[in-house]
């Protein structure tokens, strides 16, 4: 899907669809057939190279330049819905800048772009190429971080559950957000490495604003990278601490029983012994014989009994 917007003037910053590439427009496109591709390449000039890099999710995020095209990618979180469960992932976003407009590729519609055809960012004009960027990498350090205090809500929620009920439902919830900040943290790591070499560009040398706002953004994402470590720490100390919790009431049942079979066992073994071929140890006629020997094994039952329940074997 291609989507073509440009602003209309620096007085009135709102977005107008376009039909077809002009200079100063902004060249949105999401999850591009082929075709689609190759119609853009040849509009723009863009290398078919740089349009076609960020269509591989395992893309990492990097900084290239070929024919005075600069090619920017970047890993931008996502939100799916995963048995009835809200996930979160990370996918490449490529920004290409060239002299006439600026070109974005993603394999998914993100909110980040969403938000700036929604009029949602403040001071954004597409034919302001170099700050466009930076607008979209300090909407990404945003929602990273909007993300993150998503994941810490959740797992708070999932914790109290736990505290009432063991059940393998939230226990596999809090892996997923586990995973989720790996799958940040390892993201945030390669945006940071790209960030610092875009401190270097000469189109960031031109405009000492631009230089600020990427050094803002630099510091949200060492932000961002440090929450993510926190919250993955917390995470992993909570399921070790659950995964306790479990060992040790499977290790109480477990005594339970084996108290329980002790006790079952005492009048097991004394009744299989006289249903052997013997005589009883009283006179052959003696009627009280049976009752006898069943008092005397309830009473030995419950003496093993009394003596399990000191050493704490029934809780």
């Amino acid at each position: 899907m291609i989507k073509i917007y440009k602003s209309l003037s620096e007085t009135n910053p709102h977005l107008k669809a376009l039909n077809s590439i002009e200079p100063g427009c902004w060249v949105n496109m999401v999850a591009p057939t082929e075709e689609e591709i190759i119609l853009v390449s040849k509009k723009t000039g863009v290398p078919l190279s740089f349009l076609r890099a960020p269509l591989d999710d395992e893309e990492t995020s990097r900084i290239d330049f070929e024919d005075g095209y600069l090619l920017v990618i970047v890993d931008i979180p996502f939100t799916e819905m995963e048995d009835n469960s809200l996930t979160y992932d990370t996918y490449p976003l490529a920004i290409i800048h060239s002299e006439k407009q600026i070109v974005t590729v993603c394999l998914k519609n993100s909110r980040i772009l969403t938000d700036f055809i929604n009029n949602k960012v403040k001071s954004f004009f597409s034919f302001k190429k170099s700050r466009f960027i930076l607008q979209i990498l300090n909407r990404v350090s945003t929602y990273y971080l909007i993300y993150l205090r998503q994941i810490d809500k959740k797992s708070l929620m999932i914790e109290k559950r736990l505290h009432k009920s063991m059940k393998n439902r939230e226990l596999i919830q809090l892996h997923s957000l586990e995973k989720s900040l790996v799958y940040f943290s390892t993201s945030l790591k390669a945006n940071e490495i790209t960030l610092e070499k875009m401190l270097k560009l000469e189109i960031m040398q031109k405009y000492p604003e631009d230089q600020d706002v990427l050094e803002d953004v630099i510091i949200e994402n060492k932000q961002a990278i440090e929450m993510t470590d926190i919250y993955s720490n917390i995470l992993a100390s909570t399921m070790d601490f659950f995964a306790s919790v479990i060992s040790n009431n499977l290790n109480i049942v477990m005594k339970v029983l084996a108290s329980v079979t002790i006790l079952m066992a005492i009048p097991t073994i004394i009744g299989g012994i006289f249903g052997m071929n013997v005589l009883l140890p009283f006179k052959p006629d003696d009627p009280a014989a049976f009752n006898i020997i069943m008092i005397f094994t309830f009473l030995l039952t419950g003496f093993v009994a009394i003596l399990l329940y000191k050493k704490d074997m029934f809780s």
